[in-house]
């Protein structure tokens, strides 16, 4: 019922507009036999009322269910928009010469056997894409379920019962798209506007699918099913642009390694970390749901009521049981109970029984056995609440007249119409669970006629507000944020990256700590002692302080392992020994090992662990990670993700997002830490990571961050040997 008031439709730039929408389309492989798809998609088209031209393609017969047929595209007298190719893998790269010579805008091919089958079928998809090109021909596929625009009447699927409505669906599997297909029919008021089968993604991939949906006028939510991106940067941007148009859903397959392992063999995608790729969705505003029955009630719900202002929630039920459920899964979800005025409380404490329950959630306690009206009441005062961003209803409204009496039908509907203007006079979403939804009864009927959710399930309810509350919050805070720009290269710097790339090597941890504190951060005092007379000088120069010493050598990567590393030393005697200890260990580790000296540097103070890593990922490109050291990030892998270039918000939320936040704050006397040097420290490595793409990866571990600032230990930067250094 909420308006998308965040900005208008922006004027059409996908190319996809031209085929996805035909005028004309070519059916390669019509058949007559009622099992082939050729066949099936003409039914499609005329039962479904297509108002362009069909053409059929089949030399044996003249006609096909009554519409003429033609030998080749060549023969067909008119244009051809979309050509739907119905025949084997290998028919592949000759009908597309003959689709580019027709002018033939987009492809859909059904065929599989290509790069999912091995390196062959990776040759043949090769050339499939060459001959597309060369002819200007688009490709969906291959190895797609076909396509739909039902506000087109294009339904080459010939699915039955779908209803056109305004969730654009693009997914990597057709059951999925059955499976919602009879979800929506089981709804009765859901429907969809185009559904694409993207394949292997040989062509046209998620990000292209996904600005095609942000510019289509009859799709207000965009939905995607995802095994594998193949140009994750690229679906990133996309979705920047396009969430703050209007929602996008997605649900992607592979958190399992053998979940990975299936998506894999299914379309040959390169599936990556599953947190890290829900972290970078996130990011860029887009709503990612974990299970794939929530696919259709978020998208529903977010079609419907686009955003919340925030996480607060008032909670109205007709049950304690009930009440309690949704409130454990309301904090699951993040949510929180909204603090209700004392002038909400007295307003509810008029209408109420004496024992109703007026804090959050609102226990109605029988007031509403016998007038149901009184949950109309009560959700308008809640939703006059400044402290309340969404409105849930709990229990079992449109049951009553069958629980208790059916006199109390008409209160019942009564109440359903004044809900309904409440949410036409209120931006704040309000969301129905009622344990009589699979019944359908009257006054839910009319609610869900109306445009407002109703949910058989406690826990797709709240993955609703949830999606509601993450949206409105994006768009509040991270829309419009400036991302962080890189630093500018020093020379210095890039002569250093050009040694360590000459020599074979990454960089020497002194090295790494000095492109650290070239742009600002802050890095501890050290000393590289390139034999044991120079240990003298480290001495003198940090007194009676304790210190570290650590081997300086690229082959020695775990210095630890090796008896490279030495602590709490005090003195050029103590320096002396450990010097000669860590030479004897690392030599007897490594006979042929280059050792460049050692590294003498101050011990750090106690503080509270935190690790900052850097990876270029093959499908996201850079991606920064953050997360507690020690046992939190090796056993508990209590981590954040963000792609970089950063925002500041990215920054701030990567620190919030952490399980053990709670560490940071403080506790059991602990001061808490310095959040802000943290955001700062991020931001400040993003830059580094864009301004050197030299840099392959970062690894700080561990920084102590303290109530005043922070300090790197520890640094490791592994060099892109394939990019040359100025």
């Amino acid at each position: 019922m909420t308006e998308n008031t965040t900005q208008s439709m922006p004027v059409h730039k996908s190319p996809l507009h031209d085929f996805l929408a035909p005028d004309s389309i070519a059916i390669v492989g019509a058949s007559a036999d009622p099992t082939k798809r050729g066949y099936k998609a003409m039914v499609g088209l005329i039962k479904g009322n297509y108002r362009g031209r069909i053409y059929p393609l089949n030399p044996k017969v003249p006609e096909i269910l009554g519409v003429p047929s033609y030998a080749s595209l060549d023969d067909i007298p008119g244009p051809v928009d979309l050509a739907l190719i119905c025949t084997p893998a290998a028919t592949l790269p000759g009908l597309l010469v003959e689709c580019g010579r027709k002018g033939v805008k987009g492809a859909v091919i059904l065929a599989s056997g290509f790069r999912e089958t091995g390196p062959e079928g990776a040759k043949l998809e090769q050339q499939v894409l060459d001959a597309a090109r060369a002819g200007g021909v688009r490709i969906i596929g291959p190895n797609t379920s076909g396509m739909f625009n039902l506000h087109k009447n294009v339904n080459l699927l010939d699915l039955r019962n779908v209803k056109a409505g305004d969730i654009g669906f693009i997914s990597q599997s057709g059951n999925m798209l059955l499976a919602l297909v009879l979800e929506a029919e089981n709804n009765g008021h859901v429907g969809f506007s185009t559904y694409v089968g993207p394949g292997n993604q040989t062509d046209i991939g998620f990000n292209d699918y996904l600005r095609y949906l942000g510019e289509e006028e009859n799709t207000r939510v965009a939905t995607l099913y995802v095994e594998g991106f193949r140009d994750g940067q690229r679906f990133l941007q996309a979705a920047r642009e396009i969430t703050p148009l209007k929602p996008v859903v997605v649900y992607k397959s592979g958190a399992t390694e053998l979940g990975k392992k299936a998506a894999s063999s299914h379309t040959g995608a390169l599936a990556g970390s599953y947190e890290m790729t829900v972290d970078l969705l996130k990011q860029v505003g887009v709503s990612v749901v974990r299970h794939s029955d929530q696919i259709l009630p978020v998208a529903e719900g977010l079609a419907l009521m686009q955003q919340a202002r925030g996480r607060r929630v008032a909670v109205i039920a007709d049950g304690g049981g009930q009440a309690t459920i949704t409130s454990d899964r309301l904090s699951d979800a993040g949510l929180e109970l909204a603090e209700l005025s004392a002038a909400t409380r007295k307003r509810l404490a008029d209408i109420l029984f004496p024992q109703a329950s007026l804090a959050n959630p609102i226990d109605v306690a029988g007031t509403s056995d016998a007038d149901p009206e009184v949950l109309a009441r009560c959700m308008e005062i809640v939703a006059d609440d400044d402290n309340v961003d969404a409105v849930f209803l709990v229990g079992m409204f449109g049951g009553y007249h069958t629980r208790f009496a059916e006199s109390l039908l008409g209160g019942e509907m009564r109440a359903a119409e004044a809900m309904i203007e409440l949410a036409r006079r209120r931006a704040k979403p309000l969301v129905i669970y009622s344990l009589y939804a699979p019944v359908k009864p009257p006054a839910l009927r009319r609610l869900h006629e109306a445009g407002l959710p109703v949910y058989s399930s406690i826990e797709h309810a709240v993955k609703v507000l949830q999606a509601l509350a993450e949206r409105g919050i994006y768009l509040q805070h991270q829309h419009g944020q400036p991302l962080q720009v890189g630093v500018t290269p020093l020379e210095s710097m890039q002569a250093m990256f050009a040694r360590a790339q000459n020599e074979g090597r990454d960089l020497y941890e002194f090295e790494a700590k000095t492109l650290l504190r070239e742009h600002g951060i802050a890095v501890a005092e050290e000393v590289v002692a390139h034999n044991a007379d120079e240990l003298a000088a480290a001495a003198a120069k940090f007194g009676d302080q304790p210190l570290a010493m650590k081997v300086v050598s690229k082959d020695i990567l775990h210095k630890s392992d090796a008896g490279g590393v030495k602590l709490n030393l005090v003195g050029e005697a103590a320096l002396r020994t450990a010097y000669d200890q860590i030479m004897t260990s690392c030599r007897a580790y490594d006979a042929n090992a280059d050792i460049r000296g050692v590294l003498v540097t101050p011990m750090a103070k106690k503080g509270t662990e935190v690790i900052v890593g850097v990876v270029r990922d093959p499908i996201f490109g850079p991606v920064l990670m953050f997360g507690l050291g020690g046992i939190f990030v090796e056993i508990l892998e209590d981590v954040a993700f963000r792609a970089i270039p950063l925002s500041r918000h990215d920054a701030e939320a990567m620190v919030e997002q952490l399980k053990g936040r709670k560490i940071l704050a403080g506790v059991r006397g602990e001061p808490p830490v310095d959040k802000a040097a943290l955001v700062d420290l991020l931001l400040k490595v993003s830059s580094i990571v864009s301004a050197y793409p030299q840099l392959s990866e970062l690894d700080l571990n561990p920084v102590i961050a303290y109530p005043d600032g922070y300090a790197v230990v520890d640094a490791r930067i592994i060099t892109n040997r394939s990019v040359v250094s100025n």
